[in-house]
């Protein structure tokens, strides 16, 4: 199984893929030994600069005592494997006394997916000029012009301004935390060995972000009860460690086991089983962390080894219905959200200093937004209040700095108060996909950011490498981006992966309008369209008035039709029925005063894709408008 591309490098003729210590060409992959990849990964990430011999030893030697010789000995066995010629290097040169400098040419690997882009044709609108935020070079050979450190830089993921980044250098060890089994006997209770997973899914996140990566909850959660041996897991997720464990409880006291497993080997290298008071499962979590750490010898700061002693006892009444309200929220549906919103708040009233629940019931009122929870206005400052109360008790709360962000973003517009909250979450947690995700789409795309915010998804996949919402987003990434080949690629990929994922599907039909390819437009809609539960008759009603409305009057025919379909408030996901939804269908059929009118309104109601306007390829047609112009500056997407 070969590295998602977004992680491989091309160097040279060669693939590689760091991740599975393997280089390729031309259909032959040949293994590298880890310590030759990390090698080469040090040389890549300082491509066009001299590295010398003690730079190599403390950095990919810096586990073991060796001496000069054991870096000559490993460049002349990359140089042989790469086929390079000492005489006249191609890739790796010598400096005389200095050093060593990779000096191919190095760039993000990206396979080809010919597409045409779009013409004026695609568009009803009159032709318009660029959009006002900074334009994106659509073509792959822009990696090339920021010079080869900056390229490398760019295909790590590393090329951004704080720490977390780092995530994929290939010293990075990885780990998933699968699924606790609830062992009471009672499978209502599987709440609490779930949120159990969750809990310690972010306790060992934030333990040594320069070493440890670990799985995001949505992808060790698919795991469960799927009973795959680890070889299997650790190819799938890129693993190498697995912890795994049990629960099992009553109101008073809980016993869990857990094992760490080393996953090249399959070796159980630490297992211990802990009896405690309910009222402690905090400090349990602590001790199974501070083991881990031990175990895979972690480097923990003062800051992280203090909180990890500090633990404090919990109320275990309220922390039941904090694991209640995470196992609601976790859904995504405004029902669920409706019971999270309540087992929250019941936390809150049982322990009114629970930071957890605070948090939590924010990030619930803000995604709320999303699935009709409530007014935009009205769960917005609910969830500016519970956030803003988790941090007064605990600063140090990922999901508060995240939903604080959000709120910063999509609620107040106010982009130098979510960068600060984005990059806080992602310091206090590099390995919290969702802080990634968001920073991603909810501020680096909307300020035109777009490399960042591509080299972000990829970091998010890589921590949530099984969540089929996460990967379809970076097709979403890379439209904003106008990398329309790109987008396509993934998205195809996607709807492969995820086949049952109905937005998956319809954000492909989104794409396929800007690309000219209008019937299959209409074939992935009807399939998101029957994935989201709609009855199958309307659905293949709908499918053949596409077609018929196409055949007869082209693209307009297909808008008119899409802009009758939007009346009938559709459960499709993504479906064009919201006021942001409307004013795109008019602009895609030239209507520039009512696109307008509904964008006006859908400011008014603060609707969260209005953070979309000055990379939504659909509103080109109203960016030489004045009134689009004052829309932009009230939302601060003005140059």
């Amino acid at each position: 199984m070969k590295a998602p591309d977004s992680l491989a490098l091309q160097i040279g003729a060669w693939r590689v893929d760091p991740a599975l210590d393997e280089i390729s060409k031309d259909g032959t992959a040949v293994k590298l030994e880890p310590r030759t990849m990390s090698l080469l990964v040090c040389l890549a990430e300082h491509a066009g600069q001299v590295v010398s011999v003690d730079q190599l030893l403390d950095e990919v030697w810096k586990d073991v005592v060796v001496t000069p010789n054991s870096v000559y000995h490993a460049v002349a066995a990359l140089r042989r494997v790469l086929g390079d010629n000492t005489k006249d290097p191609t890739y790796i040169a010598n400096i005389l006394r200095r050093g060593y400098r990779l000096i191919a040419p190095v760039a993000p690997w990206v396979d080809s997916h010919p597409v045409a882009a779009p013409d004026s044709s695609t568009m009803l609108g009159e032709s318009s000029p660029a959009p006002q935020l900074p334009a994106t070079d659509t073509r792959r050979s822009r990696f090339r012009r920021f010079g080869l450190a900056a390229s490398v830089a760019l295909a790590l993921a590393l090329a951004l301004a704080y720490s977390s980044v780092r995530i994929f250098a290939s010293h990075k060890l990885m780990l998933v935390v699968l699924p606790f089994e609830n062992l009471s006997g009672d499978a209502g209770r599987d709440y609490f060995s779930d949120g159990m997973t969750e809990e310690l899914i972010t306790q060992l996140g934030s333990l040594d972000p320069d070493r440890l990566g670990v799985i995001a909850r949505t992808s060790a959660m698919q795991y469960k009860g799927a009973h795959k041996d680890v070889a299997q897991i650790a190819k799938e997720l890129g693993v190498n460690y697995l912890l795994e464990g049990s629960v099992r409880g009553s109101s008073e006291r809980v016993r869990v086991t857990a094992q760490l497993i080393v996953t090249k080997d399959q070796t159980h290298i630490w297992a211990q089983s802990f009896d405690r008071e309910t009222s402690d499962i905090l400090k349990l979590q602590s001790e199974v962390a501070r083991a881990i750490a031990d175990k895979i010898q972690l480097t923990l700061s003062a800051q992280t080894t203090a909180r990890l002693a500090q633990a404090l006892s919990v109320n275990p009444q309220a922390h039941e219905a904090y694991l209640e309200g995470l196992e609601a929220e976790n859904l995504r549906t405004k029902p669920a959200f409706e019971r999270a919103v309540a087992a929250f708040n019941r936390a809150i009233a049982l322990d009114p200093r629970y930071a957890l629940a605070y948090a939590e019931l924010a990030r619930t009122y803000s995604l709320g937004t999303v699935v009709g929870l409530g007014i935009p206005s009205d769960t917005m400052s609910k969830a500016r209040t519970a956030a803003t109360k988790a941090l007064e008790i605990d600063d140090s709360i990922v999901a508060a700095h995240t939903t604080m962000g959000f709120i910063h973003a999509h609620f107040d517009f106010d982009w130098a108060g979510a960068e600060r909250e984005f990059r806080r979450a992602i310091q206090l947690n590099p390995s919290e996909a969702s802080a990634h995700f968001f920073y991603s789409n909810s501020l680096l795309s909307p300020l035109g950011r777009h490399d960042e915010a591509i080299a972000e998804m990829s970091i998010a996949i890589r921590l949530d490498p099984l969540s089929a919402p996460v990967d379809s987003f970076l097709g979403r990434t890379y439209l904003w981006a106008r990398r329309y080949n790109d987008a396509l690629a993934h998205l195809q990929k996607s709807v492969q992966r995820f086949p049952n994922f109905a937005l998956a599907h319809m954000r492909l039909a989104r794409l396929y309008t800007y690309i000219d390819r209008f019937s299959d437009a209409i074939a992935e809609e009807t399939k998101a369209r029957l994935l989201s539960g709609q009855d199958a008759r309307d659905v293949i009603k709908q499918e053949d008035a596409l077609r018929s409305a196409l055949a007869a009057r082209g693209q307009r025919g297909y808008w008119e039709k899409e802009l009758e379909f939007s009346q009938s408030g559709s459960d499709a996901p993504e479906a064009y029925t919201s006021s942001y939804g409307i004013a795109i269908l008019y602009a895609r059929l030239g209507d520039n005063d009512k696109a307008l009118e509904s964008l006006e309104q859908a400011y008014k109601e603060r609707h969260p894709a209005m953070v979309e306007i000055g990379i939504e390829p659909a509103l080109d047609p109203l960016r030489a408008d004045i009134r689009f112009h004052g829309l932009l500056s009230r939302v601060g997407l003005t140059q």
